[in-house]
């Protein structure tokens, strides 16, 4: 994946989007379990490393650049999207809800990407007009990237860790 694939920080995140909104159509045109289950492990990993690239790089970035509530909303949107994507990579599609699951996450990542695409307020408007070298913050966000995904095919991704909900165990 070579950097002059994107433009920019932002480019390269909108390229991860429409990746992952690509893989939720497949899961729901998907009649196979095997299938459906490659798909979510697809989408999962794809989540986890597009989540740990934004909170390790892209978001400490703009903090105090851009609207404090737009990235603490975004922290927690992707905590939201972090439960599910641990608890359907646990499963499989003979499990009950295991369809709802990949549903409901994808339609919480269609309000992320949402908030974060929207034009002139949202995330990335203001980012854009912000004083940061997204050349440069594109270029740390790859290399990451790389790392995450090598990790990803070699032993795995560890579970996804919230950073802002506190998860309470029973």
């Amino acid at each position: 994946m070579p950097s002059e694939s994107f433009t920019d920080a932002i480019a390269m995140l909108k390229a991860d989007h429409r990746a992952v909104e690509a893989l939720f159509e497949q899961f729901e045109n998907a009649t196979s379990s095997s299938r459906k289950q490659k798909l979510a492990h697809e989408i999962c990993t794809e989540l986890k490393v597009h989540t740990l690239i934004e909170e390790e790089i892209f978001y400490p970035a703009f903090r105090g650049k851009i609207e404090d509530d737009t990235l603490d909303e975004a922290y927690v949107e992707h905590d939201g999207a972090k439960v599910l994507v641990n608890d359907i990579e646990a499963g499989s599609p003979a499990d009950d809800f295991y369809d709802a699951k990949v549903k409901v996450l994808s339609e919480e990542i269609k309000h992320h990407v949402h908030e974060e695409e929207m034009p002139s307020e949202g995330m990335f408007a203001q980012c854009r007009k912000a004083d940061v070298d997204l050349v440069a913050l594109r270029d740390q966000m790859l290399a990451r990237k790389e790392e995450l995904m090598a990790q990803a095919k070699s032993a795995g991704l560890p579970l996804a860790q919230p950073t802002a909900v506190h998860l309470i165990s029973a």
